[in-house]
């Protein structure tokens, strides 16, 4: 495993502070997150920009939709060579097994649940009133279909791990860098130290790092705390 952590999440409409971002971290970061924002508004030219200055792109679309939909897409994908990407493990058996059909060097991961869902969500649309039981249920779902990984919340880490063992990845968002943690949409976080403790090990990382005055000085730090 490399001896980098962080997954630094490049969430944002303004091409040219994305790419002086990539820029200024790339030596500090396992990889940068490409997710909907930016593909949407950037598309694959943008994309190949970032990639060209970092070739570890976490391309985080979360792809869900009928086996042979996603198999399809799966396969577009994997032309431009992200070294991650997600899939919903909610598709169903067929659909992950579908996605990793022609999969060669990516690592795909198996999406949870989300950390914008808590208890009560996850009560109202599973009938499951504890988050943690049900990512551990889908996790095992995930390995038993040979995804590479999962995406989890610090907070079922521990669970997960002890369900996958210690050679199935797990990529950890939901991580805020201040002691005092304050919540925002995103509803089940961590301190980046505390998550790699419980078993993480990538840390998808954006605005604490990407809205900081001073970015690099930031992820340096979160680095020192992870050595």
């Amino acid at each position: 495993m490399s001896s980098k952590r962080i997954i630094v999440a490049l969430d944002s409409s303004n091409f040219d502070k994305v790419k002086k971002l990539a820029e200024t971290l790339k030596k500090e970061v396992y990889a940068f997150k490409i997710g909907y924002q930016f593909f949407f508004n950037f598309g694959i030219k943008g994309y190949k920009k970032i990639h060209s200055i970092c070739p570890n792109i976490f391309l985080d679309l979360k792809l869900h939709d009928i086996p042979n939909t996603v198999e399809k897409g799966m396969d577009a994908l994997l032309k431009i060579k992200p070294k991650l990407t997600t899939i919903h493990i909610s598709g169903g058996d067929q659909m992950m097994k579908a996605a990793i059909k022609n999969k060669k060097n990516t690592k795909v991961l198996g999406v949870s649940i989300l950390t914008s869902i808590d208890n009560s969500q996850t009560k109202k649309f599973y009938n499951q009133k504890d988050v943690s039981i049900l990512v551990r249920k889908f996790s095992k779902f995930a390995k038993k279909n040979k995804l590479d990984g999962v995406v989890c919340s610090p907070n079922e880490i521990k669970y997960v791990r002890k369900e996958v063992g210690k050679n199935f990845i797990i990529v950890t968002p939901g991580i805020r860098i201040n002691n005092k943690i304050k919540s925002d949409d995103q509803k089940r976080i961590q301190t980046p130290k505390k998550a790699i403790e419980l078993g993480a090990d990538y840390l998808v990382i954006g605005r604490p790092i990407t809205e900081s005055k001073n970015p690099l000085k930031v992820l340096k730090e979160i680095n020192k705390t992870l050595l």
